[in-house]
Order: structure tokens, then C-alpha cells, then sequence
């Protein structure tokens, strides 16, 4: 299984969104909360090249937020990227 690394703040329901989908494949993930911790917050517009969370990461590849994480799933690739290797 692929190391899923997701950014994320306590108030955003589109984070709550992704985590939701994560939780239900029962994929474990690293999340990082960027709302108080401004390094972490620029960590994340370093590598994600955006500052609106949640930013997501599977493996090294940055997959973008929930919207294209559920885009995804629906397309059925979402579980080849968890499991390539």
C-alpha cells in the first residue's frame, strides 16, 4: 500500500470529505494540520503548488484535493494508485 499523506484544518468538510472516503476503503493516512502551524502550512503550498486544503499525496504523486480524489475513485483508478509499487 502506497504512504497516503493528506493536509488538512479541523474546519473544512471538503478534508472531512476525503478522510471519509479514505476511512471507508480503510486506507490509513498521515494527516497533517496545517491550521496552526504555519511551516507545515507552507510544506504543503511547496509541494502542492496550492494553499486551499485538503492537499493529498499518495505515494509522491500529488493528487489534488477531495474533488479529484473522489473523481478517482468514481473512475476506478483510485485503488491501482493505492496499491502500486
Amino acid at each position: 500500500m502506497q504512504p497516503v499523506t493528506i493536509y488538512t484544518t479541523p474546519i473544512c468538510g471538503y478534508c472531512a470529505r476525503a478522510k471519509r472516503l479514505l476511512d471507508q476503503k480503510g486506507v490509513a493516512y498521515n494527516e497533517i494540520d496545517v491550521m496552526r502551524d504555519a511551516a507545515k502550512k507552507q510544506e504543503m503550498m511547496q509541494k502542492a503548488g496550492r494553499h486551499t486544503v485538503p492537499q493529498i499525496f499518495i505515494g509522491g504523486t500529488h493528487v489534488g484535493g477531495s474533488d479529484e480524489l473522489s473523481a478517482l475513485e468514481r473512475a476506478g483508478k483510485l485503488d491501482a494508485m493505492l496499491t502500486a509499487g
